[in-house]
Order: C-alpha cells, then structure tokens, then sequence
C-alpha cells in the first residue's frame, strides 16, 4: 500500500455519520446531578456580599470553601482559581455553581441569588495593560539572534532604509460541534472523570490539585469528543475541576454539558495580538536587521499563555532569513476571558504580522510581493531564529512554483488592477511554516511519551496511548501505522478512546505531534512486535530525542523543535467597492508534511484548517465593549458557512522526515496559518490599500480606502 494512499474509510465514520455515537450528553448515567453556573457580570469587582436562597432538599451550592485540595487549576503554573475568592476577573468567571436533579429548577434559584458587588477598575486592552506596569505581565521574553558568517548591523547607516509598522489581530473561537462537557463520580472511593478533552492526564494532574488525591485515586477517560482545536487542551482541567468538587460534596455522579451561550462566555480564545516590525533595509533592497516586539493578551489568568508567547516569538522571521533580529515579547493580563490554546497556538498571529510585512516592504519598493520574498527563503543548512540548523530539504520555491503556475498568479497580478468591473479581483500569497511538537527539548524533559502494544489471540493487536479522537482522524491514522508496520489488515487492529487506568502517557493530542512522535513511537513498537515468536505478547517504547537536537530553555537557543513543516497559500478574491464585503473565490495550497499517512485525512485536515483561517481572517469578530466579548451567540459570532468556502486546491510534496512513520511530519495546525496572510493580502492588491489587522470589518476597509 502506497504510503500516500488512503487507508479506506474512517474507522469512527459509520457510527458518526449514523448518529450512533455516544457523546457525554448522550451516555445515561442514573441519578446524575446537573449544574448551572452563577457567572460574573463584572470585568472586575470585589465580592462584598452573597446571599442564597433557600435550597430545596437534594440541591447543593458549590464555591470555593468546598474545593477539597487547593483551589487553583494546575497548567503550567497553579494560578487559575477554580472559584474566586474575594474577586472576579472577567466576566463569564463562575462565582459558584448549584447541582440539583432539575435544569429548570436550578435556573430558577440562580435568578434568586443576590451578590453585591465593589467594582473595579478593569484593564480590558492590551493598550491598557501595556501601559498598567510589570503587575500585568505574565511572561517576558528577549531573543536575539545573529547568523553566522553573515553581517547585519544594529543601526541604521545613512544609505540605509527604516520600515516600522505595528499589526494586530483580534481574538478567536473555537466553535466546535460538541460544547465542552464532562461527568464525575465516585466509585469505591475513586474519582472517575469522562470528558471531551484532548488531554487526559493533563486533566487528572489537575485533578490532583483540586482534589488533594494522588493519581491513583483518580481515574479519566475520554468519551467520543466533538471537536477541539486547542479548546479542549485546557479548558476541561478547569471543567472537570468543577464537577469533581461537586460530586464529592453530592456524593452523585455529576454531569456538565455547557449550553453554547455559556462556553462561549466561560472558554478560553486565541490570544489577540499586537506585533510591531522595525526592518532596515539597504539601498538594494536587503534586508539587514529587524526587531520585533510581540505583545499578546493573555486574559484574565495565565493558563498555557506563556508557552503561546514562545511559539509566537520562534515564528517571529517568518520563512526568512534575515542576518540579525531581536524579538521582546510580552503576555500581558487582561479583565478577559482568559486566552489559550488553539489551533496554530500563536504562529498564525506571528505569520500574519511577518508576511504583511514583507509584503508592505516589497511594495514600497515597487517589487512583487512573492518575488521579493523569494530573495530571503530559508534554505537546507541555513539557521533559524533560535540558530537550529535547518539539516532537511525545504522544497518552498518549488511548492511556490507549483501554486504560482495552478493559479496564473503572475498574470493575475499584473492584470487583476487594469480590471474595471462591478467587483475589485485581488490575488495574494503567503509562505509559512510550523515547528512540529513541543518546543525544544519539551518532548524528551517534560512529556516522556510512552507507547504499549499487545498482542492477543487471533493475531490481534491493540494500541494502548493516550492519543485521542477528536475528528482529525487519529483512531485510523494510527491503527493505520501498526497495520502497515505488521502487514496486517487494519481492521485487527484496535485502538479505543483513552483511559488513563488502562493507557500509559503517550503525551497530550496537541502540537502537531500525534502522527510525528506517537505515531513513530507506535511503529519501533510495532517492529520490536513483529520479532516476536509469541502468540500474545506486549511491547513498550518511550520517546528518545534525534541526537543531532540541541536546545537552551533559558536562552532559547538551539533547535527549537526537531521538524518544521511548510506551506505555500494563494488566495484569489473579490471585493464589492460599495460594502466591501471581501469574497474568496479560490485558494491554492500547497503543504510539505513530510509523507502523508493517509492522504485524504491530511487532504481533510488542510481544507478544514484553510477554512477556519478564512473565518479568522474575515468574519470571527469578537469585540471588547462594558468589559466583555460582544459576540456572544451563534446569530452574532459568524463563523463561515457552506455558501462562503471557495474552490480549494490542495497539493503535497514529497519529503520525508527521518524520524516520522513512513516520513511523516505534522500536519494538523499548519494549513490554519496561510490563510490570514493570503487574504489581506490579496485584499491589499484589489483595493490598493495597506492592511495592517484583522479580521478584516467592512468597516475598517472603508476607512483604509481612498
């Protein structure tokens, strides 16, 4: 079987496509409690006063004297109060929450509490938290970077040329089908927690810290889950929080399935940014050093903020090379919602700062935007921002020759502004790239994966990982693997949702990493299996870092992550002069994931990543006003629809990554980072305009135009 064949059908399809999946909402689970949550009105105010009404018999309060552990939701750091205290932060922030046997009845009393609150003054901006001092800082970070053997100075000479210019990009939603939801109980003095979650031993750390239990006392299991996107990496840690402390307290199972309303005002957001370039350039046209400065909004507590701000910073150059540049980066804290992770986990937000810039660069001097980023490709043996050393292929020139010649794009930039039609045509690139896995030495350090498989009667093997599903294809991809590995049909192989009783700890589905890292785990595994002369056996592998990698965490110097992925995005769109609505009509996307798996998976992965990037780029607005997120429903947070999504073309290149399954590197975050980039810049090339952010309002088009 060809390795960039399909593997056949999905092996989750039938009993999703059928309506006979089971996800939490849908699993019975006698007397279980449901939960409604008192949220915060206020950005931020002191709690002066709560009064509850009466509660009938069988319905509890929660709050933060019934956290049994510590009351703080371990990510990175422990500073995520489950419940405040004697402040709120944000508004969508659980006060307390009642549980009781009826929905409607808890409703009901929630209506009945009265809470006085002192407001405060609340920091809703990253103008204002940039301006309020070191208080509002989570992390800060400094990196500078000099290549070898090249010359670049600080200063500007006098036959010298200074660009400046300051991008942003606003905040962003998950939208997944399935809400976030999770069940607690306790059984035989255990606490068991199913959830949609991409992370499951993520959440039972949490757990412990809630809880005041050791891990064994603490059992998680993921249940069919409905999409995530990042959303689901973080967010379930506080959610299974909530209803585990409730179902202590109850001593019932306790279920929690947030209405849409409530996880939009409650989950995190892909952190809003402001990223400013200062570029000199020489009188030829070269680029001889940069700065950048990278201020991002963290929201209201840290969560995986500063990890977010690291991602962001490496990102910083682009695909470029570029002989010097520093980066200072800041995550600050905001009266929001908190910020977290989410598909790209801050590269998107670099990458659209960078490829507008150069592309203001090349127009300022009269050039073809993609021609003159074609002068500063990264290439095999070059450095990059962290001074890695770049020891694969990078095939960019002939992916930009492929998606170039697919989509006439020298033509159509030359023809496209004589046009003299009803509606503006614009065509736009952008080149990118994604680190594949956890930064640096994260993967070897921090996560230690480990992988098992067994074998039993009848020539059947299963998979034990902690890899989840969440509609990305991974119960096939990887029973994929194993089957290809054995020579066997994947239908012997099994590979069920994971159980952190049953499955060592294979590392969170997150970071481009299940196919690259446990997937490659799974074939040494499958390989070590093949020797084995017995019917049933069991074998496990743990992760070993490339040799050639070298990583400093503290002064983030080295190899930053052991691949890279890259991407080539052509947008073509038009624009109506009189709305400015901006329509994508087509998008060429070319990918280098090292080998697919499964093509038509990737192929899926990369139309459904190129989508959502045009929602970020067009019409995911969320804006800030009374200290909140305006957008607080599916009638106000428009996602794009069926009638919005262009033709898409997706193409691969060959190249295999040495240290992949059958070469393959990640995939599942890169296509969302192009889009963004295309767009405006397409948009620019049709109206003739300068775009500095997104997403891009009518509005702020108008206002941008002649």
């Amino acid at each position: 079987m060809s390795a960039r064949s399909s593997a056949g059908p999905r092996v989750d399809a039938r009993e999703k496509t059928s309506g006979r999946a089971l996800y939490l909402a849908d699993i019975p689970v006698p007397d279980a409690l449901s939960v409604r949550f008192l949220l915060s009105p206020l950005a931020h105010a002191r709690i002066r006063s709560l009064i509850l009404p009466h509660l009938p018999p069988g319905i509890i309060s929660v709050d933060a004297r019934d956290v049994p552990g510590k009351n703080a939701v371990s990510m990175i750091k422990e500073n995520w109060p489950l419940f405040p205290e004697q402040e709120v932060s944000y508004v969508g922030q659980p006060v307390l929450l009642l549980a009781g046997p009826d929905p409607a009845l808890l409703s009901q009393l929630l209506g009945q509490i009265v809470v006085e609150y002192q407001e405060l003054p609340a920091v809703t901006s990253i103008s204002e938290a940039d301006a309020s001092g070191p208080d509002h800082v989570f992390a800060r970070y400094h990196l500078d970077f000099k290549a070898q053997n090249q010359q670049g100075g600080q200063h500007a000479k006098q036959d010298e040329l200074v660009f400046e210019e300051t991008f942003a990009t606003g905040a962003q939603e998950h939208l997944y089908l399935e809400p976030q939801a999770v069940l607690a109980q306790v059984l035989d003095g255990r606490l068991e927690v199913t959830g949609s979650m991409q992370c499951p031993f993520y959440v039972r750390k949490a757990l412990t810290t809630i809880t005041g239990w050791d891990a064994g006392r603490i059992r998680v299991i993921q249940s069919v889950t409905g999409g995530g996107f990042g959303g689901k990496e973080d967010f379930p840690s506080v959610l299974a929080g909530y209803a585990a402390v409730t179902a202590i307290k109850a001593g019932k199972p306790v279920r929690i399935v947030l209405q849409r309303r409530e996880d939009l005002a409650m989950t995190t957001k892909r952190h809003p940014s402001r990223i400013t370039y200062r570029t000199t350039l020489d009188r030829a046209g070269n680029i001889r050093f940069a700065r950048a400065e990278i201020l991002t909004d963290g929201g209201a507590f840290e969560g995986l903020s500063s990890t977010v701000l690291q991602r962001a910073m490496f990102s910083a150059a682009g695909v470029y090379r570029i002989p010097r540049m520093r980066v200072a980066a800041r995550a600050l804290r905001t009266n929001l919602v908190p910020s977290g992770a989410f598909r790209g986990f801050g590269s998107p937000q670099a990458f659209f700062a960078m490829e507008m810039h150069m592309s203001h660069l090349a127009r300022s001097r009269r050039e073809n935007p993609l021609a003159f980023k074609k002068r500063f490709l990264l290439r095999r043996g070059d450095q990059t921002i962290t001074g890695g050393l770049l020891r694969d292929p990078v095939k960019l020139e002939e992916m930009i020759e492929t998606a170039a010649a697919a989509s006439d794009y020298h033509d159509k930039y030359k023809r496209f502004p004589q046009e003299r039609g009803e509606l503006r045509r614009g065509i736009g690139v952008s080149l990118f790239s994604h680190g594949c896995g956890f930064t640096g030495s994260g993967e070897r350090d921090i996560i230690k994966a480990r992988v098992r498989l067994r074998r039993t009667a009848g020539n059947r093997v299963e998979i034990l990982a902690a890899s989840v599903e969440m509609g990305q294809g991974t119960l096939t991809v990887l029973r994929t693997i194993v089957a290809r590995t054995l020579c066997i049909p994947v239908s012997r192989v099994v590979f069920s949702n994971p159980d952190t009783d049953h499955v060592p700890d294979s590392g969170p589905t997150v970071a481009s990493r299940t196919v690259m890292v446990v997937g490659a785990l799974l074939q040494r595994a499958a390989r070590r299996l093949k020797e084995l002369p017995e019917e049933e056996a069991e074998v496990e592998e743990e992760y070993t870092q490339p040799p050639e990698m070298a990583w400093d965490q503290e002064t983030f110097t080295g190899d930053a992550y052991p691949a890279f992925s890259w991407g080539v995005n052509i947008v073509e769109v038009e624009v109506d002069p009189l709305t400015f609505e901006v329509f994508p009509r087509h998008v060429w996307a070319v990918y280098d994931v090292g080998e697919a798996i499964d093509e038509e998976l990737v192929r899926a992965q990369c139309e459904g990543g190129i989508v959502q990037g045009l929602g970020y780029a067009l019409t995911e607005v969320l804006e800030v006003g009374n200290g909140r997120y305006l957008q607080g429903s599916l009638t106000d947070y428009v996602i794009p629809g069926s009638r919005d999504i262009p033709e898409i073309d997706v193409s691969f290149v060959s190249n295999p990554y040495a240290y992949g399954p059958f070469g393959a590197k990640g995939a599942g975050e890169l296509p969302f980072t192009g889009p963004a980039p295309a767009v405006a810049d397409a948009v620019e090339h049709a109206l003739g305009i300068r775009v500095d952010r997104i997403p891009l309002r009518p509005e702020y088009l108008e206002a941008k135009t002649p």
